[in-house]
């Protein structure tokens, strides 16, 4: 058994007896706000190895998302008039979704793409960050369009919509390929790495960090060819507007009072922990109109996903 989930599996058991007792009625009604005033603390679902929010290890979580959630987390307490305890819940692309039903964190801020589907069993907030679903190769594969991938080997992530939306893709219609699938984003890029996958189909800024973080990143490149367009939002529980209300609010103070943009160029233009790579992925033009216009829309209506 790995250790990453024997410690993953402790904190849900922790978490789940943190949340029986007096406060079991906040979380049968929705009323977040309510649980986490009376218990002066908050639970934060938190990626492990995403391209937005990944770990230092010995339980210190940063990146983009996990910062803006942070702020997010302290303009609530403000909200609320007292500090609150931040709880970092690790979670995968398996899980995710699951977890946030039965309560067992309040919110997560990770590289979750808001669907159609998804939000039948979850809410999401305003979008944050604009995605391109993308595949990487290694430059020397030969691969460079999509069709190159015919008989090849495609590794994506337990969890994730990818390689059903290379399936969809109009590009790939008559494409065959054999699939292979890694627990999260780091062992997925391993297959690549290992040369066990010729390819590894995942959202861009996901990519791009793996590869910047790789022995050799001048040995990858990524594809030009856009799969998706994926809008990425922080998930909570359903039925609970007040909570998501007051989630939009952070969002939206960041964003107004130019925080938010300064926190993308200090994650994806300057040197970052650990080992002080920049990832050089500057601000989208999508990005930023998803900004300038809050909305939570799902992916499915955005043009460049109609296939």
């Amino acid at each position: 058994m790995k250790t990453g989930f024997i410690r993953c599996a402790a904190t849900v058991l922790f978490t789940l007896t943190a949340l029986g007792g007096a406060h079991a009625d906040d979380i049968a009604t929705g009323d977040t706000l309510a649980k986490i005033r009376q218990n002066g603390a908050i639970t934060l679902g938190v990626r492990e190895s995403s391209g937005l929010a990944y770990t230092l290890g010995n339980g210190k979580y940063v990146g983009f998302h996990t910062e803006m959630a942070e702020r997010i987390i302290d303009d609530l307490s403000k909200k609320l008039g007292k500090p609150l305890k931040i709880t970092y819940l690790p979670i995968t692309s398996a899980n995710r979704i699951a977890l946030v039903k039965k309560g067992i964190f309040d919110f997560e801020c990770g590289s979750t793409t808001n669907n159609r589907a998804r939000a039948q069993e979850a809410a999401f907030a305003n979008t944050t960050y604009i995605e391109e679903v993308r595949i990487a190769v290694r430059k020397d594969s030969g691969i460079q369009s999509i069709a190159d991938l015919n008989g090849k080997t495609v590794a994506t992530t337990t969890g994730t919509t990818s390689v059903q939306l290379l399936r969809q893709n109009r590009n790939a219609k008559s494409i065959k390929f054999n699939e292979i699938r890694g627990k999260d984003h780091v062992d997925s890029f391993m297959l690549l790495e290992s040369g066990r996958a010729d390819a590894f189909v995942m959202d861009g800024s996901i990519l791009a960090a793996n590869i910047a973080k790789s022995r050799q990143p001048a040995d990858f490149i990524i594809l030009d060819e856009v799969l998706s367009v994926e809008p990425i939002a922080c998930m909570a529980r359903l039925g609970d507007e007040k909570f998501l209300a007051a989630i939009n609010e952070g969002i939206e103070r960041q964003i107004r009072d130019g925080s938010l943009e300064q926190l993308y160029n200090k994650w994806f233009m300057q040197p970052i922990p650990p080992t002080s790579t920049v990832i050089n992925l500057p601000l989208s033009a999508s990005t930023r109109s998803a900004w300038n216009a809050p909305n939570n829309k799902p992916m499915e209506d955005y043009p460049q996903n109609r296939h």
